[in-house]
């Protein structure tokens, strides 16, 4: 299973992301969302929602997207405006699903943007304590006992941790202020590995961790 995090209009990332899961040869590819509101403007958010659409990624509609489509929030830096975009973004964005079930051989996996169906709820990867036992979402999450495995985005930080008997997973983001990666799931190997991407497309071996 390939992923590509938060994507924020980088279009040219996405493209490089799409590069290297092809060449490790992933049977699908998932993508988290936020493909709104970057420094690529408008012209990045539709030339990533035409490469995710022809690569057959099963995206998820991320919180800026959602702010997108009800034109909310638009004061915020590199904001997409509603009108920029054309009507084939509009409806890719708006169809997006809030999350996706996925059967694994380590057990069903949950894939959204931020944890389950709340596109804003959020794990990191220095919760402890009060951050964990506070956090409404997680705990019902974790009672319901339902999914073996968590992938999601939003935080912008990649993240392997196990929780009781959950695995989450945060791919991270694409956008280059951070540190763009992809990732690649092998449940039968049961390793997490990271790719990161370099200036001029280059990649660049990132950290992998045990599922």
């Amino acid at each position: 299973m390939g992923v590509i995090g938060d994507i924020h209009s980088e279009a040219d990332v996405v493209d490089w992301a799409l590069r290297v899961l092809k060449e490790q040869r992933v049977e699908r590819i998932f993508a988290t969302g936020d493909i709104a509101d970057g420094p690529r403007h408008a012209e990045g958010v539709m030339r990533a929602c035409k490469l995710l659409q022809a690569a057959e990624v099963v995206t998820v509609q991320g919180n800026h997207d959602r702010w997108l489509l009800d034109s909310e929030h638009r004061d915020l830096p590199d904001a997409t405006s509603i009108d920029e975009i054309d009507a084939p973004t509009r409806a890719y964005l708006q169809a997006l699903p809030a999350s996706v079930e996925v059967e694994t051989p380590l057990g069903l996996l949950l894939f959204g943007h931020g944890l389950g169906d709340n596109d804003m709820a959020s794990l990191y990867p220095h919760d402890h304590g009060p951050a964990l036992s506070s956090n409404d979402e997680l705990q019902k999450f974790l009672a319901d006992g339902r999914y073996q495995l968590a992938v999601n985005g939003h935080t912008h930080r990649r993240m392997v941790r196990r929780l009781t008997d959950v695995t989450f997973i945060n791919a991270g983001a694409v956008k280059v202020t951070r540190e763009p990666c992809c990732l690649v799931l092998d449940f039968n190997e049961r390793r997490a590995r990271f790719f990161d991407y370099a200036p001029g497309g280059l990649t660049k071996p990132g950290p992998e961790f045990e599922l």
